[in-house]
């Protein structure tokens, strides 16, 4: 088991915490790391987007004038894409871009990605995380106690609504509650700031 520092919300070394190898040691795997997030962007799209081709608009195929003889360009009917108010060329409609991976392999991926954060170093330990109100310069001091640089995620097992209100105008601070958790907020950090009870939640919800 690996031993890890735990820091308070000012900076202040207050213990050490052993982590299970099971869970926080897992090989890198890049591949399947990067499946995971391609599926979770792909997950976030709606797919609702939807135009109208040249069959679809509204209008008729009469011919605007005759073939020849006008000194202007041929057209057989005003619904073309040339012409303003006709269809579009290739319109996207509505389509489904989920994609599906199976449990193991969506587990896999959270604990590899977890596991290379805490081997490159990125990743601190909190005693609690907990704000005196729910006021930005409370949130500020903490971010400025660890001088962090980048993206900082500060995973905790439950985020109250003073935790939300404080943290919201942040520009590089985002909160996430442990089983809410995914890849794509750990790899898309710099920095992951795990709790005790966000650590203890994780191993519950991950140990075999």
């Amino acid at each position: 088991m690996a031993k890890v520092k735990v820091y308070d919300m000012t900076a202040k070394e207050v213990g050490e915490l052993n982590l299970s190898d099971e869970i926080f040691a897992v090989p890198y795997n890049e591949p399947l790391i990067h499946e995971t997030v391609v599926a979770y962007n792909a997950n976030q799209r709606q797919g609702t987007k939807s135009t109208l081709t040249r069959s679809e608009v509204r209008g008729h195929a009469k011919k605007p004038w005759r073939q020849k003889k006008t000194g202007r360009a041929r057209h057989g009917s005003t619904k073309g894409p040339q012409w303003t108010g006709g269809g579009v060329v290739f319109a996207p409609k509505p389509r489904d871009f989920s994609k599906k991976m199976n449990k193991t392999a969506k587990r896999l991926a959270f604990l590899s990605a977890l596991s290379t954060k805490i081997a490159e170093g990125k990743v601190i330990v909190l005693d609690k995380f907990e704000l005196a109100s729910a006021k930005t310069k409370e949130a500020q001091a903490f971010v400025n106690a660890f001088k962090f640089n980048g993206k900082t995620l500060v995973v905790n097992a439950e985020n109250g609504a003073e935790i939300k209100r404080a943290t919201a105008n942040i520009k590089d601070l985002r909160i996430a509650e442990a089983n809410l958790l995914n890849v794509y907020e750990i790899v898309a950090n710099k920095n992951v700031v795990l709790t005790k009870s966000a650590i203890k939640s994780i191993e519950e919800a991950y140990a075999e």
